[in-house]
């Protein structure tokens, strides 16, 4: 027992049909070693060709698996069938399910929407985004030993003049008073002959990007929040460049957050004023000498001084460095390139391992990133200059794994 105290754990869910959590203990080295598969008793996507299968785009997101602040339980988001699983965790990290619950949107396709999850502990409500509308985000209420129980409210989280808009994930701002929702294009693409997809339609004879906020300023979605926990009409406003991702508020100046702008390949800090208006700064570019880099998911150092973002088109990942109130590149990349088994394309046509979620320790001294299509998750030695030094590497199911949470 000893052994699991020494570091912490990681949770990694699979996302597989029979989707399951697997249960990491960390050691003080940053090695990873198994100790349990839970069943969530819900259905994940499972594993599909990522290049050819139209749910790729789709059940993108980020924060599928995520822990109550307290540590108490743990949620999981089943995106298959819609449904939220809940765990309570042990005091030596293991998990036991308690309950699984519908979001309340039906499945109408070959897949469910359900994708991103973000709680509020002061009113015990678990929010749930969907990637399609128009009931994008349901409410879920968790009592005191973790049951759950579908809220009636449900919430549009796109302008109404762009209704297929899809949405990425949640963010819930420090003080509880705000939600974020991120968006990544207004439509679904098209093919071209190849299977490559279409990244412009025609309107008014006119081409204009698929991506959100290119160049109408409205990316990015966010509601008040009431005490009780429901929320108030949508706010549309410029997230400062295309594509906004993965919202991460600063842990020493709360009304601030990074956020990733992922087809203008860049990062930006921005402002979230007491209305709730954004201020957005400067788009800090990585490098795109190689074509679309697409920073998605992102982890941020406990002093503030280093942030991360997962380049899913380049297969590795990118250090930014802040200073004051300016983002600067740290190192690009912060890591070797990661291969893949040869058939994960992203939108922009790179071959590679099509890296999705990362987390970081609570103390920064440790990173973790999924590489699904090379079947890894592998750890990172943080260092103070932003490069990335691989410790250690755990094998994980093809394609569909798909979040990551711990402590």
């Amino acid at each position: 027992m000893m052994e699991m105290r020494a570091g912490g754990h990681l949770y990694l869910q699979t996302n597989e049909n029979q989707n399951q959590v697997i249960n990491y203990v960390r050691g003080e080295d940053g090695t990873l070693t198994e100790v349990e598969r839970c069943p969530t008793g819900g259905a994940g996507s499972g594993t599909f060709n990522y290049r050819a299968d139209p749910r790729a785009i789709i059940l993108e997101g980020a924060q599928r698996l995520i822990l109550t602040p307290d540590r108490r339980f743990l949620f999981a988001v089943n995106n298959l069938d819609n449904s939220v699983s809940s765990f309570a965790v042990g005091e030596e990290g293991r998990l036991t399910l308690l309950d699984v619950k519908p979001t309340g949107n039906v499945v109408s396709g070959m897949t469910g929407t359900a994708k991103s999850l973000a709680y509020s502990p002061s009113s015990g409500t678990l929010y749930v985004l969907h990637t399609i509308g128009p009931d994008h985000i349901r409410l879920i209420s968790v009592d005191s030993q973790g049951m759950l129980s579908a809220r009636p409210e449900a919430y549009t989280a796109v302008p109404p003049d762009k209704p297929a808009r899809i949405t990425t994930m949640l963010t819930l701002a420090p003080d509880e008073r705000f939600l974020l929702v991120g968006s990544s294009i207004d439509e679904a693409p098209a093919a071209n002959p190849d299977g490559s997809p279409v990244l412009s339609v025609q309107r008014n004879g006119v081409p204009h990007s698929i991506f959100s906020n290119a160049p109408d300023p409205d990316g990015l979605a966010v509601f008040s929040v009431d005490r009780d926990g429901a929320l108030g009409e949508p706010m549309f406003q410029d997230s400062g460049g295309s594509s906004p991702w993965c919202p991460l508020f600063l842990n020493h100046r709360p009304r601030q957050f990074v956020i990733a702008l992922a087809t203008a390949d860049s990062v930006s800090l921005a402002t979230l004023e007491p209305d709730g208006k954004v201020t957005p700064g400067p788009a800090v570019q990585a490098d795109t000498s190689k074509g679309f880099g697409f920073p998605c998911w992102m982890s941020m150092t406990p002093d503030d001084r280093l942030v991360f973002a997962t380049m899913t088109g380049h297969s590795y990942i990118t250090s930014w460095r802040l200073e004051g109130n300016a983002l600067y590149v740290a190192r690009d990349p912060a890591c070797p390139e990661i291969p893949g088994d040869g058939t994960f394309r992203d939108l922009g046509g790179t071959v590679g391992s099509g890296p999705i979620d990362m987390w970081m320790t609570p103390d920064g001294s440790y990173l973790y990133q999924i590489y699904p299509n090379a079947s890894k998750v592998i750890g990172y030695a943080v260092q103070s200059d932003g490069e990335l030094i691989e410790v250690t590497s755990a094998d994980i199911p093809y394609n569909s794994p798909h979040s990551l949470a711990g402590f």
